[in-house]
């Protein structure tokens, strides 16, 4: 299935070509998705059902709730709490790890809420939902009067009344909302106006300043119209759409559609590096995978009440990306400075004649990485060396490739040599690792994963030389192993800009954040 291209900025957050893996079918409407981050699993709902179930690669289904309440949108709090609204008992729950239940909403000024529909949770704690009433209608619900006579947006911090957030009469039937990276926008989709309204969000956690984002969101050739909506982590606005899924750049723009096989109801980020995407989709669900990820919320950092950290090991929530700038932590990161030595990027080296050199001059690639390796070392971060080394005569190295067959009529890299040397400026610092390798990919036959296992590290900030062939090797191999790499790309060089800029602005694309070394500096902290 190809996805619909209206923008460049679409092939930036998913491949067109991206596969839609069927994980789960035959259900009656799926709902609901949200990620585990800590334990790795898919929750989603079947309202008609009455039945909560979960997903993960090495079970399968399992269904984990029966009856549910008809429950609908789910999330998790910081603490991995599980935030469920209910259409069967018009309430907002909080169900904890060991099976208590709490009722957050049920009321507003005395009456009953409609029903509940979709949730997200603020930095500060506050939960905003919508409540239109589509959970007292048959089959999603249980059919009865309503008792509000509208249907609002609310707010409400644990253990307090729900506050209504918008005007009474502005919406038909609020659904999706979302928070944008730095939540000072609230995005809240209406499914019978087919339209997305935007927030400013207060200091208070009052809404203000309501305007249309976009509209227009149906189509009379196919089913679908705005339901769950999710904002990833350059601020595009995803939302279930008319054939799938249409996303909105942060100006309004409709960059492309995702296209699905059936009506989806709604979405969300997940996998090992969150760059999965699940959608629920009518009878089944799906799995995308995407280049963006989701915007950072609370749960993906948090910790469960059992004391587990959902950012501890490999598998953990992706560098946080809000309004462009970039945060990392020091202590997960480790840099790598790959085959900066002088037979490969100086002149008189072996490769001098390559257009190495001159490259490496126009990227100020030294001084740049040098610049970087000394505010890294400073926060923490582990540095680690990586070293093309041969004995004399190239023992071990196999002609298979052009690449080998250069290095040894060249006599290359010999260890003890000027040319296998590190440039002037790079040499280790005490404190730092070094790693010797006969290959493009740093991780082909050395000790770097035992490293970074040992040290706890899991982002990696991927320089050096070359940028199409060992920088992008040990990236597209970091990623596979479930690493998060990070390219500065004014950290690296090649032969030549044209070869430089191909990797970077597409392969590259695909495994790693690519951005520069100012950047990943001021994400440090």
């Amino acid at each position: 299935m190809t996805h619909v291209t209206l923008r460049s900025e679409f092939e930036t957050l998913i491949d067109p070509y991206a596969p839609v893996a069927q994980v789960g079918t035959g259900f009656d409407f799926t709902e609901g998705p949200i990620w585990h981050p800590v334990d790795h699993y898919l929750l989603f709902s079947d309202m008609p059902g009455d039945v909560r179930r979960r997903w993960d690669a090495r079970r399968g289904v399992a269904e984990v709730k029966r009856p549910s309440n008809k429950c609908n949108g789910m999330t998790y709090d910081a603490e991995l709490n599980l935030i469920v609204c209910e259409h069967a008992t018009s309430s907002l729950i909080r169900e904890r790890p060991d099976g208590r239940r709490e009722v957050l909403a049920s009321h507003f000024q005395g009456q009953e809420l409609n029903s509940p529909n979709d949730v997200c949770v603020h930095s500060s704690g506050a939960i905003y939902f919508s409540d239109p009433w589509y959970g007292r209608m048959p089959v999603y619900g249980v059919e009865r009067p309503r008792q509000l006579g509208f249907q609002g947006v609310y707010r409400v911090l644990p253990g307090s009344e729900p506050k209504l957030v918008v005007e009474r009469n502005l919406f038909d039937q609020p659904n999706g909302l979302c928070f944008s990276p730095d939540e000072r926008l609230l995005y809240v989709n209406d499914t019978v106006q087919a339209l997305i309204r935007m927030f400013d969000v207060n200091a208070d956690g009052t809404l203000s300043n309501a305007r249309v984002f976009a509209s227009g969101i149906r189509s009379e050739l196919e089913a679908g119209l705005p339901d769950g909506m999710k904002c990833d982590q350059h601020g595009n606005v995803w939302v279930t759409a008319p054939g799938g899924i249409w996303v909105y750049s942060p100006r309004g723009e409709l960059l492309g559609k995702v296209r699905v096989p059936e009506m989806v109801a709604n979405l969300a980020w997940g996998g090992p590096d969150f760059r999965t995407l699940y959608l629920t989709s009518t009878h089944s669900v799906y799995a995308i995978p995407t280049k963006a990820g989701p915007r950072h919320e609370p749960y993906m950092s948090g910790r469960s009440s059992s004391g587990g950290a959902a950012n501890a090991g490999p598998a953990a929530s992706a560098p946080i990306l809000a309004d462009g700038e970039m945060r990392l932590d020091p202590s997960r990161c480790a840099m790598i400075i790959q085959d900066l030595q002088n037979d490969v990027i100086m002149d008189g080296g072996a490769f001098a004649e390559s257009g190495a050199p001159g490259h490496a001059k126009q990227q100020h690639v030294v001084e740049n990485v040098r610049r970087l390796a000394e505010a890294a070392r400073a926060r923490g971060v582990a540095i680690i060396h990586v070293w093309f080394v041969v004995e004399p005569g190239a023992p071990g190295v196999t002609l298979n490739a052009p690449l080998f067959e250069g290095l040894v009529d060249s006599k290359a890299m010999v260890r003890g040599s000027w040319g296998a040397a590190p440039v002037s400026g790079l040499e280790p610092r005490p404190g730092d690792f070094v790693v010797e390798k006969m290959r493009m990919s740093a991780w082909e036959g050395t000790r770097l994963e035992t490293i970074l296992k040992a040290t706890g590290r899991d982002m990696i900030i991927n320089t050096g030389a070359w940028t199409n062939m060992s920088v992008e090797h040990t990236a597209r191999t970091g990623a596979d192993k479930g690493y998060f790499m990070i390219v500065p790309e004014d950290c690296c060089s090649t032969m030549n800009a044209d070869w430089h800029s191909a990797s970077i602005n597409f392969a590259m694309q695909n495994v790693a954040v690519v951005t520069r070394a100012d950047a990943v500096i001021r994400a440090l902290g």
